[in-house]
């Protein structure tokens, strides 16, 4: 039997494991991915690491600005793909895309569908307190991740994983699906189930108010949005009218009227919520570097009792 045609589609390093995956199974003739973007100071556009990795393998990189325009689907009608590989693209695509492959297009995703179907599905487990996610490979209909479903992996959330440590594992995890599922659905061995009516939790783009402190909330609600939004957009409230943003803190069993300072001293900042208490324990200043909140208390005085957060 011949190796199979796959054309890949993947944008951000999460993509590059499913892209290494699709090296082994078949015969990868085609690499799309975002157009470069603009970074830096600098501005200079920057290739995707998907286009890098692909541009070392001296593979075909196509990089349309809108996959809707119909030339794009006659240019990716030459290389005949059997199945298109999808991991974090970034754009849905459109009717006469999915059904250009002859198996279709089919997509690795970073969560077990139903739960947590949209843009960040890894943020959203951690803020919503889950204690476990896996990737799903699901075949890709018109709609949001809505798909039937090929496959799933499991994987454990740790207490302290945030989104930074998360990602890599899922990653690898989504390459490691790919490369035991994807033969046996193309030879035919595995049905598409759909997926299941309940459970579903939509995962939306984040944006910094997502991140921005809500002392009426729970400490442990609170603590589990830090870790679900680090490294973008960081934790913050406002000190002053000025962004100050909390790298580390813990829970704790302290009351007040939530946004009260409770103590601040060598032990951190601690700061009373809806229920429960925060203590900050590395923070970061508006224009500053990150500091332990005790070194930010021999230079600012805050007193118990008082509210000097905002929301």
């Amino acid at each position: 039997m011949s190796r199979p045609r796959i054309v890949f589609m993947g944008t951000p390093e999460f993509a590059v494991a499913s892209l290494e995956a699709c090296f082994d199974v078949g015969d990868v003739v085609a690499v799309v991915t975002q157009p470069d973007k603009p970074k830096g100071r600098s501005g200079a556009p920057i290739a995707s690491p998907v286009k890098e990795r692909a541009l070392e393998k001296g593979l075909p990189v196509l990089q349309p600005q809108k996959l809707r325009t119909p030339p794009f689907v006659d240019e990716l009608r030459q290389y005949a793909p059997d199945v298109c590989v999808v991991t974090a693209y970034g754009k849905i695509l459109p009717k006469d895309l999915l059904a250009l492959p002859v198996k279709g297009c089919v997509n690795v995703h970073g969560s077990l569908l139903p739960r947590f179907r949209g843009a960040a599905p890894i943020q959203w487990a951690i803020a919503h307190g889950d204690t476990e996610t896996g990737v799903t490979l699901m075949v890709m209909d018109e709609g949001l991740d809505t798909g039937p479903m090929l496959a799933t992996k499991r994987l454990p959330i740790a207490p302290d994983d945030t989104s930074a440590t998360l990602y890599p594992k899922l990653a690898a995890l989504g390459g490691e699906l790919l490369r035991e599922s994807l033969p046996r659905y193309l030879s035919g061995e595995l049905t598409p189930t759909p997926q299941p009516s309940e459970g579903m939790v939509l995962a939306p783009i984040i944006d910094k108010e997502n991140a921005k402190l809500d002392f009426t909330k729970s400490a442990v609600e609170l603590d589990r949005r830090l870790r679900a939004f680090t490294p973008w957009p960081g934790a913050y409230t406002l000190l002053s009218g000025k962004v100050f943003k909390v790298h580390h803190m813990r829970p704790a069993s302290g009351k007040g009227e939530p946004g009260t300072v409770l103590s601040a001293g060598p032990e951190g900042i601690e700061v009373a919520c809806g229920e429960g208490s925060l203590v900050f324990l590395d923070v970061q200043p508006e224009g500053k570097r990150v500091m332990r909140a005790s070194d930010f208390l021999s230079g600012h005085k805050l007193q118990p009792g008082s509210q000097p957060f905002s929301s």
